[in-house]
């Protein structure tokens, strides 16, 4: 009997702490000002636009470490493992220099990244150019040949970050995309053939560019260096990458770090339009077609 009246003290107890809790939450949100819920509104506005930033670069490695870090520091403190806390207590004090030295590379891809992010882009006001779908369709006939003829070929395409960094490892071009470009771009005896060609704003905008490699061990063995180009690319950058086999003649597509491979001519069509104009793609009039275009466009990426 008392164990129950005991219980019965402790729910009473803690849903008086509860009722406590929400009365204090409605009671600092009377007392806000127009001021504070605009500064909420901002605060969570750069939070939803810099967190995909953050996880589609390196940057995801320095937000890992820094919450690691914390984390062990707590677990220590509460262990009372003194000298490890110390040590642990002493590197946040001088975490920020520590993280600018050790994460040098990754901060100034990411810094880039956000310098040369358009404002409208930012903002969600931007559209992608109207002259992709012929640099994609001149892309893919290009590459359909190379495939054919076993021509390596390795093709970046810029998007909201620039890529300045490596586009002045390069030979800078400046010129009109065709098929003819590309393909005396990387025929084999060509200067340029080995390097890297950028694309962005829809011309050729340099080739003969050197390529961060990856270093993944989720790639395979027999993948050269070529692939690791393109997958490195697309790991620090929001870039997508072309990849045309000089073995095989396959034709793969690096993006976001994974590599799809084995695409026909028009996968590869079909994925660059959705990646670099997909405002472009028709929109059926009839509902009932719209949502069986939608399922089966799930279908295809669960696949």
């Amino acid at each position: 009997m008392y164990a129950k009246l005991d219980a019965f003290t402790i729910e009473n107890s803690e849903g008086d702490r509860a009722m406590n809790v929400i009365e204090d939450m409605l009671q600092q949100v009377t007392k806000m000002q127009w001021s504070d819920y605009l500064d909420i509104v901002i605060v969570a506005f750069l939070l939803y636009k810099l967190l995909p930033l953050i996880r589609s670069t390196g940057a995801m490695r320095i937000a890992k470490t820094i919450v690691v870090i914390i984390v062990l520091a707590w677990v220590t403190g509460l262990l009372e493992l003194y000298a490890i806390s110390y040590i642990l207590n002493q590197f946040l004090q001088i975490g920020v220099i520590a993280v600018v030295i050790l994460f040098q590379p990754e901060i100034r891809r990411t810094l880039d990244h956000l310098g040369s992010m358009k404002i409208k882009k930012f903002f969600g006001t931007d559209r992608a150019e109207p002259e992709m779908a012929p640099v994609v369709a001149q892309t893919v006939k290009a590459c359909e040949v190379m495939s054919r003829e076993k021509v390596g070929a390795l093709i970046v395409f810029a998007r909201d970050n620039r890529l300045d960094e490596y586009f002045k490892t390069g030979t800078m071009i400046d010129a009109q995309v065709s098929e003819q470009l590309l393909r005396n771009v990387f025929f084999p005896k060509a200067a340029l053939h080995d390097g890297a060609m950028i694309i962005r704003d829809g011309r050729v905008a340099a080739a003969g560019c050197v390529l961060p490699l990856s270093d993944s061990n989720r790639l395979n063995a027999d993948l050269g260096t070529r692939h690791r180009a393109g997958v490195g690319m697309s790991e620090v950058s929001d870039a997508v990458v072309v990849i045309v086999s000089e073995e095989t003649g396959t034709i793969s597509v690096a993006l976001g770090g994974m590599l799809k491979r084995h695409l026909a001519p028009q996968t590869l069509e079909r994925l660059l339009l959705h990646e670099l104009c997909p405002e472009q793609e028709q929109r059926p009039d009839n509902l009932s077609e719209r949502l069986r275009q939608k399922l089966q466009k799930s279908k295809e990426e669960r696949k």
